[in-house]
């Protein structure tokens, strides 16, 4: 479940430790694109499978992984969400010694097992593409109150960069029982409660699966856009 210092950032007010709109725009501005990815989630019998296929895909053709801790909730401090959650693709040979964010080089099991748990924290998974690269270099479990991503997204509008999922979230209404638990993690505004209904935006769905994986009764899945 995430932090409640987590959600506050939805409620549109600034904190002092609060990115300017020139520092968003600034950083927007480094990226080629900041792609979503789900983790499709599959309930078996009672337990939760999740299939983390696409973001292994891009794990697998990396020569290294490095773990690292997450600067900007170092820097910004906004919540409670784990913080060694940054997974650095194929870095410099002299990485480990330059960065001052606590890397150290994981195998691709510790790298998923990274994901699962920044996921069940609630935390939306990002591919970063920085202008000059080919391919992802960067995979981030992201929140909104430190993230410039999210919180440029968010605040300001700031998606110019940003690009949802391959995935979609399809709900069933004759499933749903309106407990709350879907709109309470998603962090895009998709999922509110209005007057005690659920209210579901779909243009506003990312895409990133959090909402599927704690819905008691599988009211949700996630389905290939199509569009």
């Amino acid at each position: 479940m995430r932090s409640s210092r987590s959600m506050s950032q939805r409620d549109g007010k600034r904190r002092q430790s609060d990115y300017t709109e020139e520092e968003l725009r600034h950083e927007a501005d480094t990226l080629e694109r900041a792609v979503t990815i789900p983790v499709n989630v599959e309930i078996k019998v009672d337990h939760r499978v999740l299939d983390l296929a696409e973001v292994e895909k891009i794990l697998r053709q990396a020569n290294r992984i490095v773990l690292q801790d997450c600067g900007c909730r170092i820097g910004k401090g906004n919540c409670d969400a784990p913080v060694d959650v940054c997974l650095n693709i194929d870095p410099p040979q002299d990485y480990l010694k330059k960065s001052a964010n606590n890397p150290r080089e994981v195998t691709l099991a510790e790298a998923l097992r990274t994901l699962e748990r920044s996921h069940k924290a609630g935390l939306v998974h990002m591919a970063y593409t920085k202008r000059g690269d080919d391919h992802a270099k960067l995979i981030c479990s992201c929140c909104p109150c430190c993230c410039f991503t999210l919180n440029g997204l968010l605040r300001y509008g700031i998606a110019t960069q940003v690009l949802t999922s391959k995935f979609i979230a399809e709900q069933d209404s004759e499933k749903c029982i309106a407990c709350g638990k879907c709109a309470n993690r998603c962090l895009f505004g998709a999922r509110r409660f209005v007057k005690k209904k659920l209210e579901y935006d779909k243009s506003r769905c990312f895409g990133c699966g959090l909402c599927t994986s704690t819905c008691p009764t599988s009211a949700i899945a996630l389905k290939p856009r199509s569009d």
